[in-house]
This record gives structure tokens, sequence and C-alpha cells, in this order.
């Protein structure tokens, strides 16, 4: 029978702003009397932050919970209190069995030692024998791609060299827990992608992963189930969609319109937002609904030929979609007045952040042209694929072919120029 991998009970952590500590060597105490001497006139009251406020939580063995919430929500001081690098101000964590925490870059390493040296010395942290730490070495080594320096002291090594080795070591040695922080978001795109993988292949092997993290898709990816943070609290708790949405929910932006500079000229840019799926103004949007870019315009005068584009652009500043009025509208009202014009965007944008690009004018004639009005995010899964800008649900055409000539047969009917099994 299964049983709980983490048990935690009114967890509480406080931290104190502003108060003196005791000092551990004369330096701080001399440091410490230099500060009072510019407070005599003058106390200041000290500060009280809780990190965690009565947090209760069960994660059962061989369950991936991902951790989300925005920054200082108490994600990162819920895994230090796990990893017992910090203790809690009330209540408690159990946690049962060997835990593997990969908190900030080289968690645990001592720079004067070896990469070599630093394997075998976390591996005994971990519990582990040399023999089991021997067996593994090899696939720790190869999967950080340091073999040219195990064998050179950790203090040269850069950061990116520093990560690999220190998130290998906690991913291989078989911990019963494997606690990961954003820690990751500091690599690069190829070895988030193989930290992602040896993730789930920790997942698959039955252990515990609690992953904390702002990228919503890798926690669509890797958890089955999710907490959501707010102020230090549980605001969510279950399966990782439901708790993905209900946090995509609270960020919805404030459905005031944003106003623009009412400038001269026959027409008037006056608002423009994006709208989710149920039609509220939002920022942040589920990758897999569609969504609705709304743009308020006012004519001032006639304007025949008028057109009205909108324009969506990657962070890099490329154009990934553009959608016109002309294109399907031929016979265009351009009488003066005050319109709303909506577009919907089907499902087709990867995950990442986009911004909104209006354009106005005719054919010979610009006259709005703006390219960062809004900002929005796409969020969901891309279930392991590689990134690509769009995607479009286009037809397949598969079928059985000739072992020997691998040539297809000729398509016939409409069903099979439309892609469907013949």
């Amino acid at each position: 029978m299964t049983g709980n991998a983490i048990e935690i009970e009114h967890l509480s952590k406080r931290y104190r702003l502003g108060e003196s500590q005791p000092g551990r060597s004369m330096r701080e105490a001399v440091a410490r009397s230099v500060r009072a001497l510019g407070r005599r006139e003058r106390q200041r009251a000290v500060e009280e932050i809780w990190s965690l406020r009565d947090v209760n939580l069960e994660v059962t063995e061989g369950q991936a919970l991902g951790v989300i919430g925005r920054n200082g929500a108490g994600k990162s001081t819920l895994l230090k209190i796990l990893a017992r690098i910090t203790e809690p101000t009330a209540g408690l964590a159990r946690t049962r069995g060997r835990v593997a925490a990969l908190l900030e870059v080289g968690t645990g390493f001592h720079p004067e030692l070896t990469g070599r040296e630093n394997v075998y010395l976390n591996g005994a942290i971990l519990g582990m024998s040399r023999r089991d730490i021997t067996r593994r070495f090899e696939e720790i080594v190869t999967f950080a791609g340091i073999e040219r320096f195990v064998d050179t002291p950790v203090k040269r090594y850069s950061s990116g060299m520093y990560l690999r080795l220190a998130f290998s070591v906690a991913a291989h040695l078989e911990p019963d827990i494997l606690v990961v922080d954003e820690v990751l978001a500091v690599g690069d795109a190829e070895f988030q992608a193989k930290c992602l993988g040896r993730m789930e292949r920790v997942g698959q092997e039955g252990r515990t992963v609690v992953f904390v993290s702002h990228n919503l898709e890798a926690v669509f990816r890797l958890c089955s189930r999710a907490v959501w943070l707010e102020r230090g609290s549980i605001a969510e708790l279950g399966p990782a969609p439901e708790v993905v949405d209900a946090y995509l929910a609270a960020q919805l932006r404030s459905a005031e319109q944003e106003r623009f500079d009412d400038r001269a000229g026959p027409v008037a840019l006056r608002s423009v937002r994006v709208l989710d799926a149920a039609a509220r103004p939002a920022q942040m949007i589920r990758r897999d609904r569609a969504f609705t870019v709304e743009v308020g315009f006012r004519i001032r005068t006639a304007v025949p030929g008028l057109d009205v584009g909108v324009h969506l652009y990657n962070m890099r500043g490329v154009e990934v979609l553009s959608e016109a009025w002309g294109d399907a509208v031929l016979d265009r009202q351009s009488e003066p007045g005050d319109y709303v014009a909506r577009v919907e965007i089907p499902p087709l944008l990867n995950v990442g952040d986009y911004t909104v690009g209006v354009w106005m004018g005719t054919r010979y004639d610009t006259f709005v042209q703006e390219t960062t009005l809004y900002r929005f995010r796409l969020e969901g899964d891309v279930r392991g694929r590689p990134r690509r800008i769009v995607s479009l649900g286009l037809p397949w055409d598969v079928r059985r072919v000739d072992d020997e000539t691998l040539t297809l047969p000729p398509r016939t009917g409409r069903s099979a120029a439309r892609g469907r099994r013949s």
C-alpha cells in the first residue's frame, strides 16, 4: 500500500526584517556596534513577514507535485524546509527516505574539491555506498557533459557546468524524494529539455518529485498534481490542470480597457485587449483554447476602403500571425462613429509571451501603426514536442505502403483528399 513520502502539518515560517542577529565573529560584533551608533535617537520596529502560514499538505510516494505561485509566495521557503536547510517557525514537515535537493547552483558542493570528489561527497551525504556511486558515476558525468573537467576543482567551473553537474548528481543518485527549484531556468534550452526528461524518468521509477517553477508548461508535463501558493498559504490544491487554470484565472487583467491617446486624424485607436474563451480580459491564457483580440476605434470622417489589421509578435519581435478585416469582409463600414472589432484566434500558437500590434489604414494611407500595444502569455502543455511557432492541426495522410518500393497508392475519393484513412 502506497504511503506518504511527505507530510506537512500547520507549517509556518516567519522572517524578521531589520532585527539584529547574534554575531558569530569579532568582525560581525564590531560591525553591529558601528551600525548601532546611528540608531541612538530612533529605534526601528521589527517587521515580521510570514513566508508560510499554516500550510497542510501530503504527497504520496511516487507522486510528482508542482508548486506554482508568484514571486514571494513561499515556494522556495517550502523546499528549503523539506531539504532541512531551514527550520520552520511552527508546525512540522516529515519526509520519508533520502531527499536530494537542487535549490541553488552547486548546492552542497565544496569549491576546492574536484567534480569527481564532489560526486562521491554528495552521494555519501545522501547515504549512498561507494559501490553504488561508482556504478552510476559514468552516467552522471556523461549527462552533465563535463568528462574533460571531472578532475578539475569545481571552483573553476562555469555556472553552466556547475549547474549541470549539480543536477546530474541530484537526479542520478537514486533519491527517494527529488526537490527541484526554479534553478533549471539558468540552463540553456537543450539542458532544460534533458533535465525535464530526467525528472520524468525519476517519476516513472516511482520516486517522489517536488518541482517549483514559473514555467507552467513544465508543470503540465511533469506533474499530476499541483499546489498554488499565495502569500504563504495554499490557494488551490488538486490535479495540475485544474490548479493551473485557477492560477491563470487569478492573473486576469482588470476589465478596465486600456485607453490610448486620442490623436488627430480621420481614424483614432481607442482600446486594445485580449479576451479569453469566456470573453474575459486576460493576460494569461491557456494555449489550447481560442482567444479573441478586440480593437476599439473611432472613425471621425468617412474613409473609403478603411482596413484594420491585427498582428501578433513573439518576444523576439518576430511577427507570427497577421489578420486583417479586409481579408474576410470586402464591403466594410467606414461611416463616422465608434466601433469595436473582434477577431478570434484558434489555438495555433505555441506557449510563450506575445504582444499585439494594430495597423489601420487604406491601400494608400496608414493612420495607425503600433506593435506593442498589449502583452499576454499563452500557457499550456506541448507534450515534449520540439518548440515551434504555430501548430495548425493539419490533416495527415497515413497509409500502408509496399515494403519493397515504399510507394504510395494513388488517392481516391474525397476522404483521401482530406487526409482521412482510406
